[in-house]
């Protein structure tokens, strides 16, 4: 699916980690098919006709240690909620599906807010917090994002897992902080819901 003008880009990395480097190329910016869920090797998750990859409750994978500064200068561990569903998104304020989305991801935040769900943004591409604090202005984003201008965060998830693949890209955890489900493209309100209800009831 194509969003506007969607170039292939691609990180500048100074002296980086050959992973990183690694990784970065492979990342699709703003845009790819959020049908092809990608992964490689025997994977234990499955994508619905509606692009949302999930994995079943037995054979979900513990999420990598996500933590770092927040755009507002905080520190944040998002280890810190497990007991509640997290729902990550891995957006750039120079994304225009991310700005196409950024209005359902505030709405639902606020609908699920008192249901144990917490939204949390990992911000990447962007060489400076200014544009990234000005889209969540603009935007009304009332929960807080990571800053990640290098895509180091991203680089924590392990190989064969719902990891982030492209910007947008949006994966949930359980409560137990184990990675139930992830999208590859952007997002309105009716298929965050789909991914994140069903998260919400389990017990």
């Amino acid at each position: 699916m194509s969003y506007g003008r969607a170039p292939r880009r691609r990180f500048t990395l100074l002296a980086a980690p050959a992973a990183a480097v690694a990784l970065a190329l492979t990342l699709t910016a703003c845009g790819g098919d959020g049908n092809k869920a990608g992964g490689g090797g025997n994977t234990n998750f499955v994508t619905g006709s509606g692009g949302i990859s999930t994995v079943a409750k037995a054979d979900r994978v513990a999420a990598p240690k996500l933590d770092g500064e927040t755009l507002d200068g905080k520190q944040l561990d998002v280890a810190d909620y497990k007991g509640k569903v997290v729902v990550l998104n891995v957006w750039g304020s120079w994304c225009a599906p991310c700005r196409a989305e950024a209005q359902h991801f505030a709405r639902v935040a606020k609908e699920t807010k008192d249901q144990d769900v917490q939204f949390v943004g990992i911000n990447t591409r962007d060489a400076q917090k200014g544009p990234a604090q000005a889209f969540e202005k603009e935007y009304g984003i009332p929960y807080p994002s990571l800053f990640d201008p290098n895509g180091e965060l991203l680089l924590r998830f392990p190989k064969g897992t719902l990891r982030p693949q492209a910007i947008p890209s949006t994966v949930v955890l359980d409560k137990d902080g184990k990675i139930a489900a992830r999208y590859l493209t952007a997002l309105d309100s009716e298929k965050l819901h789909k991914m994140i209800d069903p998260l919400i009831a389990e017990k």
